[in-house]
């Protein structure tokens, strides 16, 4: 039986063990995270994972999986690779799965294929999914793992948030600013701060989450609709959110006036049953929390592993300020709004610059002429 190796090029202190991914390993893996990528919104609660099949260094298949229910990754790239998948090497971006569920189990498949050789980024933390490495291995296929590891834990970084016992959704908070760091000009007038590439990019952050999120004063100021349009449609529409204390959510608004099509949930304190029975009346589903961790253990019960944040500054703030924030993403506009414009982190308590934390990046893209930044604000 082989055993299962890992890529220890990363840990810098390793003096042992087996060498580090090559080239061709790390090119192939790049490209298997990107076939993930193909099935945004379309796979939840499963992960996004793509694989290639490569012979003689040329890439005979390529496959992701594209939807829920449907076939794995690694199935769809060795359909295409067909019989040259024999003495073959399958890139795939989550360990190969070893149970059955909607379909069979990946490690059984690229078993039957006759792969030489399995790559992959990082281990499946579901303990019913899990030892597909150790399956390959007992076959006497040659397994690697660790490959881009850190891409692939952020690229499903909700999938393994929740795989890891929490009892709230992965938080990602999305904030456009400009330069000097506001979400509004002195005015207080809506307007948008970015361009077309951008309000694109956060559809696509709609798309792939469970629910969206406003606070009142977004929803009052904005009347968002926070639906998904500038991306291709999701598996499931998100649900809708408003942390909305008083209960002030107008009947009138986008929101209320689809709520019978779309749901929507109002986040209130209880403070105005009149108010939250009207809202009832329209279609509107109304909870009673005492505090935004009860609120988020509420979306938790209900099955929502990821939600995205669209402010305003006073939401943000607060769900920062509690630790409840795990990805932060940033869109900046080429434009300074100057004196008496809202600052995004207005209410955000003072801290030493010494103390402060250092967000690690995750990712930075200029769309058109914006920039959109991607902390990690929990974790590594």
């Amino acid at each position: 039986m082989k055993g299962i190796a890992t890529d220890r090029s990363e840990s810098p202190s390793a003096s042992s063990g087996p060498p580090p991914a090559s080239a061709d390993d790390v090119r192939f893996m790049r490209r298997a995270l990107e076939l993930a990528e193909r099935g945004a919104g379309r796979v939840s609660p499963n992960p996004k994972v793509g694989a290639v099949i490569v012979r003689d260094g040329a890439v005979v298949g390529e496959g992701w999986h594209a939807e829920y229910g449907q076939f794995h990754a690694e199935v769809a790239a060795l359909q295409q690779a067909g019989v040259q998948a024999r003495g073959a090497t399958a890139y795939v971006s989550l360990e190969p799965c070893n149970h059955t569920g909607k379909t069979g189990p990946c490690s059984d498949a690229l078993i039957a294929a006759g792969v030489s050789r399995v790559v992959f980024a990082a281990h499946d933390p579901n303990q019913k999914a899990a030892g597909g490495a150790a399956r390959l291995a007992s076959a006497g296929i040659e397994v690697f793992g660790g490959v881009l590891e850190r891409d692939a834990l952020d690229q499903n970084a909700p999938f393994f948030f929740a795989a890891s016992g929490a009892d709230r959704p992965f938080v990602t908070l999305k904030l456009a600013l400009s330069i000097d760091g506001a979400i509004v000009d002195a005015s207080r007038q809506p307007g948008w701060l970015t361009g077309d590439e951008a309000r694109a990019a956060v559809h696509m952050l709609r798309a792939e989450s469970d629910a969206i999120a406003v606070g009142i004063g977004t929803a009052l100021a904005d009347d968002p609709a926070l639906t998904v349009r500038l991306a291709a449609a999701p598996r499931r529409p998100p649900l809708r959110v408003v942390f909305d204390r008083a209960a002030r959510l107008p009947l009138t608004s986008q929101l209320v006036h689809t709520a019978r099509d779309l749901p929507l949930l109002d986040f209130t304190n209880g403070s105005r049953p009149d108010a939250e029975a009207a809202l009832r009346a329209v279609g509107v589903e109304t909870v009673t929390v005492g505090s935004a961790v009860d609120a988020l253990r509420h979306l938790g019960t209900r099955g929502i592993r990821h939600l995205l944040v669209e402010g305003g500054a006073a939401l943000a703030s607060s769900l920062l300020e509690a630790g409840l924030v795990d990805r932060l993403v940033i869109f900046q506009a080429p434009v300074i709004l100057g004196a008496g414009a809202l600052s995004a982190f207005a209410a955000f308590p003072s801290q030493r610059a010494a103390q402060a934390p250092r967000y690690r990046v995750v990712e930075r893209e200029a769309l058109g002429a914006d920039l959109m930044t991607v902390y990690a604000v929990s974790g590594d």
